[in-house]
């Protein structure tokens, strides 16, 4: 009987586990087997390069998402998959940055990916291997924010404006909880360090107006108050959720 076995062997990326669910990075062979990588599950379907165990793993994920949450349409499904995605990649590689002071090579041809399971079961690394703090805008935003807001568009009708909203509001909830952990366990290098890091990567223009640089509130809606039940978010642009348009459900 062969048994597969799944185990964080590198200390620096295990350490992330005291971060929280998000931060978490998993290496080794995933328990159901060879996974897509990112690369490859963001390639246009058509190209047959998307990955054979979930046909379009972008197409799955985000109908996965829809009939989780009830969404009304696409593109609330889309915007919540993709604040999710946004969410884990600016955790893993800001909580490494802040804790350990380098950031793991998220590298989407290294990347696996299970459009089927939630944090921290979704992404496994296939190569751990390491980049310098000052490339965590090339790992994040350039790497794996811009491919992915290009492969979900290139399948729905969604605003880039929402996506990087998104992106946004990911990391600064994201920089929230590190700082967070840091009060509770006496660490605040950590929270300071993720706090400057995170000034440095809103500088960029794909982020630079996506939130009130007073309240922090964004500037864009994601969406999940049209979710039914839903309301709006801490960081919402809206007070309240907005009425719907006569005639417009």
């Amino acid at each position: 009987m062969v048994l597969l076995l799944f185990v964080d062997l590198d200390p620096e990326l295990k350490a992330l586990d005291a971060l929280g669910g998000f931060f978490v990075l998993r290496t080794g062979v995933p328990p159901r087997g060879t996974l897509p990588t990112l690369a490859s599950a963001w390639a246009n379907p058509r190209s047959g390069t998307a990955g054979k165990v979930y046909g379009d793993p972008v197409t799955f994920r985000v109908r996965k998402v829809a009939q989780s949450i009830r969404a009304p349409e696409p593109r609330v499904a889309v915007s919540v998959a993709q604040q999710g995605l946004a969410a884990r990649f600016w955790s893993i590689a800001l909580g490494a940055a802040a804790l350990g002071g380098r950031v793991p090579d998220l590298d989407p041809e290294l990347l696996s990916w299970d459009p089927d399971a939630s944090a921290p079961d979704d992404l496994w690394l296939r190569e751990v291997r390491f980049r310098p703090v000052a490339d965590l805008d090339a790992v994040v935003r350039a790497g794996l924010l811009v491919p992915l807001s290009a492969a979900l568009r290139a399948r729905h009708r969604v605003s880039p404006a929402l996506l990087w909203g998104n992106a946004g509001s990911a990391l600064a909830g994201t920089v929230r909880q590190l700082d967070r952990w840091a009060r509770a366990h006496g660490r605040p290098d950590v929270g300071e360090r993720a706090r400057t890091l995170a000034g440095g990567l809103f500088a960029h223009p794909d982020l630079s107006g996506t939130l009130d640089p007073e309240t922090l509130r964004r500037r864009s809606c994601c969406l999940y108050y049209r979710v039914p039940g839903g309301g709006v978010c801490g960081d919402c642009c809206f007070e309240r959720p907005p009425r719907p348009a006569p005639g417009h459900t």
